[in-house]
């Protein structure tokens, strides 16, 4: 008799005590790290008007290049606010901080120094811990108490590349792969119950475990931090260039534009 038509038959108490309490503890601590999140999210600070200032003027710098090949201005107003903005990137004007004082390079603001860039540097650091705890701890448990169980047979072959992955902790190479173990029935748990969790709490919950591999710190190594604030002297230098560059790419959409009404309806 070969090894793969043996079967196994588990103890129901198996299902009742280890398999439905490993996925029910499982749900709530998501359902709870999601609440405990957005308890922990600070109401976002009214920024100073000279900062929106500074952001909006470098917002309608791009926004006055991006219409550049097809613009609705005509030339004499398109002309005039590309010069007006170059001229105010040049001088500082809008920098909310004021024109930078002599010839000393700018260098840029410290996140170090600045409360807003420590605020948000604590609250990644506050949700990378409610994410990563929690996930740490029910692993511990699951080790201590139900190390070795076998929990369920899934209800459709496998190949043997699936074994290793559904049968951890569990050494017996004669056991058919759809045996599912303990520790790894944690794993399909945490990666498959995303759905689960966008059904109870919507689409943008805290709960998903897909955002707990983004949260580790060396996830985005080479990234900047949300919280770091930008040099606008030197986005404001680069999009003088820019927009000098711009306007030889200028085009006004209403040139010709009486020859062209004219011709489509047949009068010349």
């Amino acid at each position: 008799m070969s090894t793969s038509a043996v079967s196994l038959y588990l103890d129901p108490q198996i299902r009742d005590w280890v398999l439905f309490p490993i996925t029910l503890v499982m749900i709530l601590v998501g359902i709870l790290r999601h609440y405990v999140v957005l308890l922990l999210q600070s109401s976002p600070k009214k920024q100073p008007r000279a900062a929106i200032r500074e952001q909006r003027a470098l917002a309608r710098s791009q926004i006055l290049r991006a219409t550049a090949s097809n613009s609705p201005l005509p030339p004499h107003f398109y002309t005039s606010i590309s010069r007006h903005l170059s001229d105010a990137f040049e001088a500082g004007t809008y920098l909310k901080d004021g024109p930078p004082k002599g010839d000393a390079p700018s260098t840029p603001p410290n996140p170090i120094t600045d409360p807003a860039a420590m605020d948000g540097m604590m609250a990644g650091m506050k949700t990378q811990m409610v994410m990563m705890v929690p996930q740490m701890v029910i692993m511990g448990w699951i080790n201590f108490f139900f190390q070795g169980f076998v929990l369920i047979k899934l209800p459709f072959p496998l190949t043997l590349g699936f074994k290793s992955m559904l049968q951890r902790g569990i050494e017996t190479p004669d056991m058919d792969v759809r045996w599912v173990s303990s520790l790894s029935w944690y794993f399909l748990n945490f990666f498959g119950l995303n759905g689960l969790y966008r059904l109870i709490l919507g689409s943008d919950n805290s709960a998903d475990s897909s955002r707990d591999m983004t949260a580790s710190p060396f996830a985005n190594a080479g990234a900047a931090s949300p919280g770091q604030p930008q040099d606008y002297n030197k986005l404001f230098k680069a999009e003088r260039d820019n927009l000098q560059f711009s306007e030889g790419m200028y085009s006004w959409v209403g040139k010709d534009i009486e020859n062209k009404v004219l011709s489509r309806y047949g009068k010349i």
